[in-house]
């Protein structure tokens, strides 16, 4: 694509959209939302840049390999699960902080469990993107 509209806008869209993820997984652990959908999110706004101004800057703008996420995402998820049951609560028992902390709210195991979501579905999403992006497969050819 040699779109100077699409390339602005995705430019102008790139942050905010990441900022409107991140919105939407804070809001999540109490309202609708959360870890998947913020994902998708954020993922959206790296493909709408790839689409606009190619993999290779969509790439330089993440910095590092996408898979690496997963990993840590898993972990934190598992984390949040196995946490409970060091205070006698059964496992994935949302904990939460007896006072909320100003400007934030309450603060719980589900938050970074969503935190964890958050990055798995990005890692999976960016790396399926980056690694069709690569392969040598043109339109019409299976």
């Amino acid at each position: 694509m040699n779109s100077i509209i699409l390339k602005t806008a995705a430019s102008y869209l790139l942050p905010l959209l990441l900022m409107f993820s991140v919105f939407i997984l804070l809001r999540g652990h109490s309202l609708s939302g959360g870890g998947f959908v913020g994902g998708l999110v954020a993922s959206i706004a790296f493909v709408l840049h790839a689409f606009a101004h190619g993999f290779d800057k969509a790439k330089d703008i993440f910095r590092m390999n996408p898979g690496f996420l997963i990993p840590i995402g898993l972990f934190l998820c598992f984390l949040m699960g196995a946490i409970p049951t060091f205070f006698d609560a059964p496992f994935m028992k949302g904990l939460w902080l007896e006072e909320p902390i100003p400007g934030i709210g309450h603060i719980g195991t589900a938050l970074f469990f969503d935190i964890g979501v958050f990055l798995v579905v990005i890692g999976v999403t960016l790396t399926i993107l980056f690694t069709i992006s690569e392969s040598d497969i043109e339109p019409g050819e299976v």
